[in-house]
Protein backbone atom coordinates (compact mmCIF):
# COMPACT_ATOMS: atom_id res chain seq x y z
CA UNK A 1 0.00 0.00 0.00
CA UNK A 2 1.47 3.72 -0.62
CA UNK A 3 0.96 6.15 1.62
CA UNK A 4 0.62 9.77 0.95
CA UNK A 5 2.00 12.68 3.70
CA UNK A 6 -0.66 14.88 4.26
CA UNK A 7 2.23 17.64 5.54
CA UNK A 8 0.36 20.41 7.59
CA UNK A 9 -0.31 21.64 11.19
CA UNK A 10 -3.66 20.54 11.54
CA UNK A 11 -6.59 22.24 12.88
CA UNK A 12 -10.10 21.80 12.85
CA UNK A 13 -11.36 25.39 12.71
CA UNK A 14 -9.55 24.76 8.96
CA UNK A 15 -12.43 23.93 6.28
CA UNK A 16 -9.85 22.75 3.69
CA UNK A 17 -8.23 20.96 6.81
CA UNK A 18 -11.74 18.96 7.53
CA UNK A 19 -12.19 18.43 3.58
CA UNK A 20 -8.51 16.89 2.34
CA UNK A 21 -9.55 13.32 4.42
CA UNK A 22 -13.09 13.32 2.72
CA UNK A 23 -11.16 14.27 -0.71
CA UNK A 24 -8.91 11.53 -0.38
CA UNK A 25 -11.68 8.78 0.39
CA UNK A 26 -13.91 9.89 -2.30
CA UNK A 27 -11.17 9.34 -5.16
CA UNK A 28 -10.04 6.62 -3.51
CA UNK A 29 -13.00 5.07 -4.31
CA UNK A 30 -13.14 6.35 -7.32
CA UNK A 31 -9.75 5.31 -8.47
CA UNK A 32 -9.86 1.97 -6.56
CA UNK A 33 -6.46 3.15 -5.49
CA UNK A 34 -4.39 0.75 -2.43
CA UNK A 35 -3.43 4.15 -0.84
CA UNK A 36 -3.43 5.62 2.64
CA UNK A 37 -2.44 8.89 3.87
CA UNK A 38 -1.28 10.50 7.30
CA UNK A 39 -1.02 13.92 8.38
CA UNK A 40 2.36 14.78 9.46
CA UNK A 41 2.42 18.64 11.07
CA UNK A 42 5.54 20.44 9.66
CA UNK A 43 7.45 20.58 13.21
CA UNK A 44 7.99 16.82 12.82
CA UNK A 45 10.53 17.48 9.75
CA UNK A 46 14.15 18.34 9.93
CA UNK A 47 15.04 16.66 7.60
CA UNK A 48 13.01 15.51 5.10
CA UNK A 49 14.59 12.33 3.37
CA UNK A 50 14.52 10.65 6.84
CA UNK A 51 11.81 12.17 8.08
CA UNK A 52 9.24 11.25 5.26
CA UNK A 53 11.35 8.20 3.99
CA UNK A 54 7.91 6.15 4.36
CA UNK A 55 5.43 8.11 1.79
CA UNK A 56 5.32 7.48 -1.76
CA UNK A 57 4.14 11.50 -2.55
CA UNK A 58 3.41 14.39 -1.02
CA UNK A 59 0.69 17.06 -0.34
CA UNK A 60 1.44 20.32 0.73
CA UNK A 61 -1.77 21.49 2.67
CA UNK A 62 -3.01 25.11 2.85
CA UNK A 63 -2.79 26.97 6.41
CA UNK A 64 0.33 29.00 6.49
CA UNK A 65 2.35 29.86 8.20
CA UNK A 66 3.45 26.66 9.02
CA UNK A 67 4.64 26.11 12.34
CA UNK A 68 8.10 24.93 10.84
CA UNK A 69 8.42 26.77 7.10
CA UNK A 70 11.72 25.39 6.36
CA UNK A 71 10.20 22.03 6.71
CA UNK A 72 7.53 22.76 4.68
CA UNK A 73 10.21 23.94 2.01
CA UNK A 74 12.30 20.74 2.21
CA UNK A 75 9.57 18.61 1.79
CA UNK A 76 9.24 19.94 -1.25
CA UNK A 77 12.40 19.56 -2.40
CA UNK A 78 12.15 15.91 -1.19
CA UNK A 79 9.36 15.75 -3.35
CA UNK A 80 10.35 17.37 -6.68
CA UNK A 81 13.68 16.14 -6.46
CA UNK A 82 12.63 11.84 -5.55
CA UNK A 83 10.05 12.37 -8.30
CA UNK A 84 7.38 11.72 -6.01
CA UNK A 85 4.19 12.91 -6.89
CA UNK A 86 3.28 16.41 -5.12
CA UNK A 87 0.18 18.33 -4.74
CA UNK A 88 0.67 21.55 -3.62
CA UNK A 89 -2.94 23.83 -2.32
CA UNK A 90 -3.18 27.00 -0.96
CA UNK A 91 -0.09 27.60 0.72
CA UNK A 92 1.38 24.62 -0.68
CA UNK A 93 1.67 26.33 -4.18
CA UNK A 94 3.29 29.05 -2.10
CA UNK A 95 6.29 27.29 -0.40
CA UNK A 96 6.54 24.97 -3.97
CA UNK A 97 7.36 28.37 -5.90
CA UNK A 98 9.22 29.33 -3.08
CA UNK A 99 11.63 25.36 -3.09
CA UNK A 100 12.27 25.92 -6.87
CA UNK A 101 12.84 29.81 -6.59
CA UNK A 102 15.37 28.77 -4.20
CA UNK A 103 16.77 25.60 -5.14
CA UNK A 104 16.19 25.46 -8.99
CA UNK A 105 16.19 29.05 -10.20
CA UNK A 106 19.20 30.17 -8.68
CA UNK A 107 16.86 33.00 -5.81
CA UNK A 108 18.71 32.06 -3.08
CA UNK A 109 16.93 34.64 -0.74
CA UNK A 110 13.13 33.82 -2.22
CA UNK A 111 10.87 34.38 0.66
CA UNK A 112 7.38 34.67 1.20
CA UNK A 113 5.92 38.24 2.59
CA UNK A 114 3.68 36.67 5.25
CA UNK A 115 6.67 35.64 7.14
CA UNK A 116 9.38 37.50 6.08
CA UNK A 117 7.92 40.95 4.78
CA UNK A 118 11.18 42.83 4.90
CA UNK A 119 12.65 40.33 2.54
CA UNK A 120 15.24 40.88 -0.49
CA UNK A 121 13.66 38.30 -2.72
CA UNK A 122 10.00 37.65 -2.14
CA UNK A 123 8.74 35.47 -4.59
CA UNK A 124 5.07 35.19 -2.93
CA UNK A 125 3.47 38.57 -2.05
CA UNK A 126 0.17 39.84 -1.16
CA UNK A 127 -2.65 39.16 -3.66
CA UNK A 128 -3.92 42.94 -4.86
CA UNK A 129 -7.60 41.51 -3.64
CA UNK A 130 -7.79 39.26 -0.79
CA UNK A 131 -9.52 35.67 -2.12
CA UNK A 132 -10.43 35.00 1.36
CA UNK A 133 -13.78 32.96 1.30
CA UNK A 134 -13.70 33.85 -2.71
CA UNK A 135 -14.56 32.26 -5.58
CA UNK A 136 -13.34 32.14 -8.95
CA UNK A 137 -13.64 30.82 -12.75
CA UNK A 138 -10.12 29.40 -13.30
CA UNK A 139 -8.96 29.21 -16.87
CA UNK A 140 -6.34 25.61 -17.53
CA UNK A 141 -3.70 25.92 -20.20
CA UNK A 142 -3.67 24.19 -23.23
CA UNK A 143 -1.85 20.65 -22.59
CA UNK A 144 -1.56 20.65 -18.85
CA UNK A 145 -2.05 18.42 -16.53
CA UNK A 146 -4.39 20.43 -14.73
CA UNK A 147 -6.53 21.06 -17.86
CA UNK A 148 -6.16 16.86 -18.21
CA UNK A 149 -7.40 16.69 -14.54
CA UNK A 150 -10.56 18.30 -15.14
CA UNK A 151 -11.27 17.03 -18.36
CA UNK A 152 -12.02 20.82 -19.41
CA UNK A 153 -10.65 24.41 -20.15
CA UNK A 154 -12.36 25.88 -16.92
CA UNK A 155 -13.66 25.43 -13.30
CA UNK A 156 -14.96 27.39 -11.08
CA UNK A 157 -12.95 27.00 -7.38
CA UNK A 158 -13.05 28.15 -3.92
CA UNK A 159 -10.03 29.97 -2.28
CA UNK A 160 -9.09 31.19 1.47
CA UNK A 161 -5.89 33.19 0.07
CA UNK A 162 -4.30 36.51 0.70
CA UNK A 163 -1.14 35.52 -1.24
CA UNK A 164 0.24 34.47 -4.32
CA UNK A 165 2.83 34.18 -7.13
CA UNK A 166 4.74 37.41 -7.36
CA UNK A 167 5.00 38.26 -11.24
CA UNK A 168 8.37 39.74 -11.29
CA UNK A 169 9.61 36.55 -10.86
CA UNK A 170 7.60 34.82 -13.39
CA UNK A 171 10.42 34.55 -16.36
CA UNK A 172 12.76 33.50 -13.57
CA UNK A 173 10.66 30.48 -12.54
CA UNK A 174 10.03 30.13 -15.95
CA UNK A 175 13.35 28.90 -17.14
CA UNK A 176 13.64 27.16 -14.32
CA UNK A 177 11.44 24.78 -15.75
CA UNK A 178 7.75 25.85 -14.01
CA UNK A 179 4.53 25.93 -16.13
CA UNK A 180 1.82 28.39 -15.33
CA UNK A 181 -1.17 26.36 -16.57
CA UNK A 182 -4.22 28.07 -14.41
CA UNK A 183 -5.24 31.32 -14.62
CA UNK A 184 -7.80 33.70 -13.67
CA UNK A 185 -10.15 35.99 -15.78
CA UNK A 186 -7.80 38.54 -15.17
CA UNK A 187 -4.82 36.27 -16.66
CA UNK A 188 -3.15 36.21 -12.78
CA UNK A 189 -1.57 33.15 -11.91
CA UNK A 190 -3.48 30.78 -9.99
CA UNK A 191 -1.50 27.43 -10.74
CA UNK A 192 1.46 26.05 -11.96
CA UNK A 193 3.63 22.47 -12.73
CA UNK A 194 6.56 20.46 -13.50
CA UNK A 195 6.42 19.23 -17.11
CA UNK A 196 9.56 17.15 -16.68
CA UNK A 197 8.45 15.59 -12.92
CA UNK A 198 5.46 12.36 -12.59
CA UNK A 199 3.39 15.11 -10.76
CA UNK A 200 3.82 17.96 -10.14
CA UNK A 201 1.41 20.36 -9.44
CA UNK A 202 0.23 23.54 -7.29
CA UNK A 203 -2.70 25.35 -7.22
CA UNK A 204 -3.96 28.58 -5.48
CA UNK A 205 -7.30 27.84 -4.65
CA UNK A 206 -8.61 24.55 -2.60
CA UNK A 207 -9.64 21.88 -5.04
CA UNK A 208 -10.48 19.60 -2.01
CA UNK A 209 -13.12 21.93 -0.76
CA UNK A 210 -15.55 20.00 -3.07
CA UNK A 211 -15.42 17.03 -1.27
CA UNK A 212 -17.69 18.57 1.56
CA UNK A 213 -20.17 18.43 -1.19
CA UNK A 214 -19.46 15.49 -1.64
CA UNK A 215 -18.16 15.68 -5.03
CA UNK A 216 -15.11 14.15 -5.67
CA UNK A 217 -11.85 16.51 -6.78
CA UNK A 218 -10.54 16.25 -10.36
CA UNK A 219 -6.95 17.07 -9.06
CA UNK A 220 -7.17 15.04 -6.31
CA UNK A 221 -8.50 12.11 -8.30
CA UNK A 222 -5.33 12.64 -10.83
CA UNK A 223 -2.93 13.28 -7.92
CA UNK A 224 -4.09 9.22 -6.42
CA UNK A 225 -3.92 8.73 -9.88
CA UNK A 226 -0.86 9.29 -10.65
CA UNK A 227 0.21 7.43 -7.25
CA UNK A 228 -0.55 4.72 -9.29
CA UNK A 229 1.42 5.21 -12.48
CA UNK A 230 4.11 5.45 -10.24
CA UNK A 231 4.12 2.94 -8.45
Amino acid sequence: MSRIAIVGDYSDRVTAHRAIPRALELAREQAGADVDWEWVGTRKIGDAARDLAGYSALWLVPGSPYENTAGAIDAVRWAREGGRPFLGTCAGLQHALIEIARNVAGIGNADHAETNPDGKELVVTALACSLVEKTEVIRFSEGSLLRSAYGRESATEGYRCNYGMNPAYRSALEAAGLRFTAWSGASDIRGAELPTHPFFAGVLFQPERAALRGDVPPLVLAFLEAMGSAA
